[in-house]
């Protein structure tokens, strides 16, 4: 079993995109049984709450459902997720200090290393001050990472 984790900011935009969107590869590939997967938040302010109504407009057009209540990482997730893959620099800073108190011994990875047309140490931007256009922009994103974590955790793994 492999468990991954995507984390951003308050776990209604970005991480649940990206924890959708892998889902939907890992379910496609038939390796649903192999996984689990789950995002969380570095906050609290949204806890409970769907995600963004414009996320899951935005996936729902796309195929992908999202029905993730947003949640913030404790400390137990770092014990619990082999990977943990934060969206942008801010997330990557507080996850790594987490990490190290926690002594968290898997891969601490920003989401978009996994895409190989990304360049290295590129930020899912947040769309929840913007448009529509930004919704779309992060569901691409996200689905091109994925395909490359897809094949990194596979070959990893196998």
């Amino acid at each position: 079993m492999i468990r991954v984790c995507f984390v951003c900011l308050g776990n209604i935009c970005r991480s649940p995109t990206a924890e959708g969107v892998f889902r939907a590869r890992v379910q496609a590939a038939g390796l649903s049984d192999h996984f689990e997967i789950d995002s969380a938040g570095l906050v609290d302010h949204h806890a409970g709450e769907l995600p963004d109504p414009r996320t899951r407009r935005c996936a729902e057009a796309r195929g992908t459902v999202l029905t993730h209540r947003a949640r913030q990482i404790q400390p137990a997730d770092f014990a619990r997720f082999d990977v943990l893959l934060g969206m942008d620099a801010a997330n990557m800073a507080r996850l790594a200090r987490m990490a190290q108190d926690t002594g968290f011994a898997g891969t601490l990875a920003r989401f978009r290393d996994f895409d190989p047309a990304s360049p290295a140490g590129s930020d899912v931007p947040d769309p929840y001050y913007g448009g529509p256009e930004g919704f779309e922009e992060v569901y691409d994103l996200c689905d091109a990472a994925a395909e490359g974590l897809l094949a990194t955790l596979r070959a990893r793994f196998a």
